[in-house]
């Protein structure tokens, strides 16, 4: 199904638009008149928007959406003004078009007639399964690496937190962030409390050696760099030394989808293998962030919404995903039904 607009002087050539690109099938799904473009809206000049849908493209193929299965029958014509206004609310939630259309393809005729938040949570996870790493094993080392004030620091106590909380387990916690401020010690009172190990790592060789005398699994703070300085090399150098290693990028949930890929492209030296989303209370959505996360593959570890710790932080289930991406107030609830 493609949905699209047109935007002409008069009704007559506005849908004439419409039968010469989505062909004499298409079905028509509103006409309203709407400021017209440019300078002549700035002088009250008017013009017609039509909103119309089709099933295929003028030359017969058809346009299922990406991810969409080969032999799954396309809609009934009849279903298609559900499945555009499901289309129009996913988008109205901050999703792109294509993210937007997948799901609408993916439901039924009675879920798009009449669904609710927890059914769209529902389609919207079913898409998002490569996406969330989910509650998988912790690896030997899990490095946090990111731009400076992302929360790198906040994020590691909290996942040692809740591991010590929930499930009794104890993780090793390792300053490596020498450049900033307290941030050494801002970790230390964080492992007094929770009652993890900790070590300061301030140069490579002290990191090195942290790195191997671990007995825990042991999460690693590092310094928010660019990824051009010296020092950064340096641990890439350092990680790729030692076996059982991940690595994950923290970025900031208002981070746009521009500079998200610019990020992106400066640390993929590093070869982050997760990304974690912080300050998600602070965005209006992560729709352009995740959509240039999933262009590169990485899966998210972890979202994070606030500085409360260990509360504020939930592992990056579809479930979880789609509740942040649908910007439901009770998304967090979703990791335990996940």
């Amino acid at each position: 199904m493609t949905v699209k607009t047109y935007r002409h002087t008069t009704v007559r050539d506005a849908l004439r638009a419409v039968r010469e690109d989505m062909g004499p099938d298409a079905l028509v799904l509103a006409t309203q008149m709407v400021a017209a473009r440019g300078w002549r809206g700035w002088i009250g000049r008017r013009e017609v928007q039509v909103t119309a849908a089709s099933a295929a493209d003028p030359n017969g193929r058809s346009t299922v959406p990406v991810g969409r299965p080969a032999d799954t029958p396309m809609p009934r014509r009849a279903d298609l003004p559900a499945r555009a206004g499901l289309v129009a609310r996913l988008l109205a939630s901050g999703l792109d078009r294509a993210m937007a259309e997948r799901v609408a393809a993916s439901a039924t005729s009675a879920q798009c007639r009449g669904a609710s938040l927890p059914v769209l949570r529902r389609l919207l996870a079913s898409q998002l399964d490569a996406l969330a790493a989910g509650n998988e094993p912790y690896a030997k080392v899990e490095v946090f690496i990111g731009p400076p004030g992302v929360g790198k620091t906040t994020t590691i106590a909290k996942i040692a937190a809740q591991e010590r909380a929930s499930r009794g387990r104890t993780l090793g916690l390792v300053g490596a962030d020498a450049f900033r401020a307290g941030a050494v010690e801002q970790l230390r009172t964080y492992a007094s409390i929770i009652g993890a190990p900790f070590r300061v790592a301030r140069t490579i060789e002290e990191l090195d050696k942290a790195l191997a005398a671990g007995r825990h699994s042991l999460l690693v703070d590092t310094a928010g760099r660019s990824p051009r300085d010296g020092g950064l090399r340096d641990l890439r150098r350092l990680l790729g030394s030692h076996r059982g290693v991940r690595t994950h990028l923290v970025l900031a949930a208002d981070t746009s989808g521009g500079t998200a890929r610019r990020i992106l492209d400066a640390y993929q030296d590093v070869r982050p293998d997760r990304i974690v989303i912080s300050k998600l209370d602070e965005a209006e959505t992560i729709a352009p962030l995740l959509t240039a996360i999933a262009d590169r593959g990485i899966p998210v570890s972890y979202l994070a919404t606030g500085q409360r710790v260990p509360e504020d932080l939930d592992r990056a289930t579809p479930a979880v995903l789609a509740g942040a991406l649908l910007r439901d107030d009770e998304w967090g609830s979703a990791a335990a039904a996940s």
